[in-house]
C-alpha cells in the first residue's frame, strides 16, 4: 500500500488519483485465527496494530458490529494528558503520552496530536495546595507539570473571569504542557490502516453474538457473519463490556455502563489554545481546528446503554463554561453526542488476562479511555502475546477488587458514577 507524504498528494492531485486505494481492506472472515479482537475502537484496533508490530502475530482478526470508529473513539472530547496522582496510573500514562508523541510518524498517518497544553484550574487555596501535591508526585515519577499564577493564566486565556466578582474566583492552576488534543478520527483510522497493511483483517458488521466454548476454555465466538475460531479471544468494547461478557455466561462485573455527553459549538475566532478544566465541578474545554468549542461535564447519572443524553446536563455543562467565559453566552451549540463508558468501581482500568481461559479483557476506562488508547493498546497485546502483563498494566487487574487493593486517583471511593 502507498505511503503518505507530500509527494504522493502531488502526484495524485495532477494525476486523478489513480493510486489511492481504501485506507484498509473489506475481508471475509476466516474460519479461525490466532487471535480475536471483539472491539473496533481505539483500543481493540491499537491492540491489533501492536501485535503485529510488536510481536509478529499477524492472523487477527479485529470484530466490529457496527461501522469501525462508531463507538466511544469517535465520541469523545480528543483530551490527552498524564497529569495523574498515583504512580501506577502516571507510569502507565506517561508511557502513552511518549507513544503519542511519536505517533503520526509510527503510523504514517497524521493524528493531528496537538501539544497545546491541559491546565487544571484551582478556586480555593485548598484547590491549589492540592494541586501542587499531584504537581510534585508528577514530576517526581519523570512527567511533566507546573504550577500558574492567575495573571499568568489570564494572559494565557484573556477570555476566561478572573475578577474578584467571578462566582468562582481562581486561585491558579496546574498546568501539563506535553498534553493536548488530538483528532479522534484520524487515531482510528491511523490505527486500522498500520493493523491492515500488517495483515490483520478487520471485519465490520460483524457482531458477536455467543462465545465458543471446550469447556471452561473459550475457543471463538459466534457472530452474525458466522462462526469464527481462535486460540485467544480479546474482549475490548468499552461500555458493552457488561453485555459481551454476558454473552460468556460471567453476570457480575466491578463496572458500570453509563452515558457521557459531549459538545461542539459553531465556529469561533482563536480564542482559546489550551484545554482547561473546570475545579468547582466538572467541565473541560477545549477549541478545534476549525474553530468550534469541544466541551463536556459529568455522566448522565444512570446506567445506559445509549449513545444521547438528557437535557439536565446539557444545562448543567453550559452553565459552568459560563462561570469560566461569560463572554460565551451568546454562543450557539451545533450537536452533541453520547458515548457508553464503563466505569470500573475505583476509576482505573483493567487490562488483564482472564477471567476465562482463552479470554483476556481490556476495559473500565471510565473517562480516559482516548488518551490511555495507545498504551492500552500495546499493554494489551504484551498481555495477550505473552499470557502475561507487562509491569505498566501488571497492577490493573481484576484481583485487585477481590483483594481490596484499589487504585483511586480520585480518592472518592468506590462509588463508579463518581469517577
Amino acid at each position: 500500500m502507498a505511503e503518505y507524504s507530500v509527494f504522493s498528494l502531488l502526484r495524485n492531485a495532477f494525476s486523478g488519483s489513480p493510486d489511492w486505494k481504501p485506507a484498509w481492506r473489506k475481508p471475509d472472515p476466516k474460519p479461525s485465527y490466532d487471535v480475536i479482537v471483539i472491539g473496533g475502537g481505539g483500543h481493540g484496533l491499537s491492540t491489533a496494530y501492536y501485535l503485529a508490530k510488536e510481536h509478529g502475530i499477524t492472523n487477527v482478526a479485529v470484530l466490529e458490529k457496527g461501522y469501525l470508529g462508531s463507538g466511544n473513539v469517535g465520541r469523545n472530547t480528543t483530551a490527552v494528558r498524564s497529569n495523574y496522582l498515583l504512580p501506577e496510573n502516571i507510569r502507565f500514562y506517561e508511557h502513552s503520552m511518549k507513544l503519542w508523541e511519536n505517533l503520526s510518524h509510527d503510523l504514517n498517518y497524521n493524528v493531528m496530536f496537538s501539544q497545546r497544553g491541559v491546565l487544571n484550574l484551582a478556586h480555593t487555596p485548598a484547590q491549589l495546595d492540592d494541586l501542587a501535591r499531584r504537581g510534585n508526585a508528577i514530576v517526581h515519577s519523570g512527567a511533566d507539570s507546573v504550577l500558574m499564577a492567575p495573571a499568568e493564566i489570564k494572559r494565557l486565556m484573556p477570555g476566561i473571569d478572573i475578577s474578584g466578582t467571578a462566582r468562582f474566583p481562581i486561585t491558579g492552576g496546574l498546568m501539563q504542557w506535553r498534553a493536548g488534543t488530538a483528532r479522534h478520527d484520524a487515531v482510528a483510522w491511523g490505527y486500522a490502516r498500520g493493523a491492515d497493511r500488517r495483515g490483520v483483517d478487520i471485519l465490520e458488521n460483524c457482531e458477536v453474538t455467543g462465545f465458543i466454548r471446550d469447556g471452561d476454555r473459550v475457543v471463538g465466538v459466534t457472530t452474525t457473519r458466522g462462526e469464527i475460531r481462535a486460540k485467544k479471544v480479546a474482549v475490548a468494547v468499552a461500555g458493552s463490556t457488561g453485555h459481551v461478557m454476558n454473552l460468556a455466561g460471567i453476570d457480575r462485573m466491578p463496572i458500570e455502563s453509563h452515558v457521557l455527553q459531549a459538545f461542539v459549538s459553531e465556529s469561533l475566532k482563536p480564542f482559546l489554545d489550551t484545554v482547561v478544566t473546570f475545579g468547582m465541578g466538572h467541565f473541560y474545554v477545549s477549541q478545534s481546528d476549525k474553530g468550534g468549542l469541544v466541551y463536556g461535564g459529568d455522566l448522565d447519572g444512570y446506567n445506559s446503554y445509549a449513545q444521547r443524553g438528557n437535557l439536565p446536563i446539557v444545562e448543567e455543562v453550559n452553565s459552568e463554561m459560563l462561570a469560566l467565559f461569560p463572554s460565551l453566552a451568546r454562543v450557539r451549540v451545533l450537536r452533541s453526542w453520547g458515548g457508553v463508558c464503563d466505569m470500573s468501581m475505583d476509576g482505573s482500568p483493567i487490562i488483564t488476562t482472564g477471567p476465562l481461559p482463552g479470554m483476556y479483557l481490556n476495559c473500565g476506562w471510565c473517562y480516559g479511555g482516548f488518551k490511555a488508547t495507545p498504551a492500552s493498546g500495546w499493554c494489551f497485546a504484551h498481555t495477550i502475546a505473552r499470557d502475561e502483563p507487562h509491569e505498566l498494566n501488571a497492577p490493573f487487574t481484576l484481583d485487585r477488587f477481590h483483594r481490596g487493593i484499589l487504585i483511586d486517583d480520585k480518592g472518592v471511593g468506590s462509588t463508579p458514577r463518581l469517577h
